[in-house]
């Protein structure tokens, strides 16, 4: 039998509770796409969290006694995105750049909750699984953002060679006395 530590069942639980609602609001998105690259990163989301679920569930049964490994993106990415009609009367892609933009927060969001929470785990395969987690969660948030970049939605303000050359004089002079 396999006990973990308290604190990481119950950091665990919180986890369960959260994926939970996530998915189903992913579900619920995944029909309000019109395009197919994004519906497909959707549903490789949702694969993907259902994946994190059964790995969770792994760990938490003190009878399973195998070291607990997450499947990798290729291995989640083989279920098609499967198209449902939309119903609502926005504009398909006005919708599908709202969506893109909640699905990116969304992944970003459980990064960094599952990096913050393998600090804290006790047990090294729930830690290692959850870091695995986490960066999976990472590369899903570059794919949507290269997607919400090949669409023109995204805006990255840049600074210029005054404010750069400014800072680096403030932080050399501070650093060399």
């Amino acid at each position: 039998m396999k006990i973990i530590p308290a604190a990481d069942l119950g950091l665990m639980a919180d986890h369960l509770a959260a994926h939970e609602g996530v998915i189903n609001r992913l579900e619920l998105l995944r029909t309000k796409v019109s395009d197919e690259r994004l519906g497909a990163l959707i549903a490789l989301q949702i694969n993907m969290m259902r994946a994190h679920v059964h790995v969770m569930l792994d760990l938490i049964n003190p009878y399973h006694k195998q070291y607990v490994e997450v499947p990798s993106l290729n291995q989640l990415s083989n279920h098609p995105y499967s198209h449902q009609q939309n119903h609502m009367s926005y504009d398909s892609e006005l919708q599908d750049r709202w969506i893109a933009l909640d699905v990116r927060s969304t992944a970003k969001s459980m990064a960094g909750q599952n990096f913050s929470s393998a600090l804290m785990m006790k047990n090294q395969n729930v830690r290692n699984a959850h870091v695995e987690m986490a960066l999976q969660q990472l590369q899903l948030m570059e794919k949507y953002g290269g997607f919400i970049e090949s669409k023109g939605w995204s805006f990255t303000p840049q600074s210029s060679v005054k404010e750069q050359l400014e800072t680096l004089q403030h932080f050399q002079h501070m650093f060399n006395g």
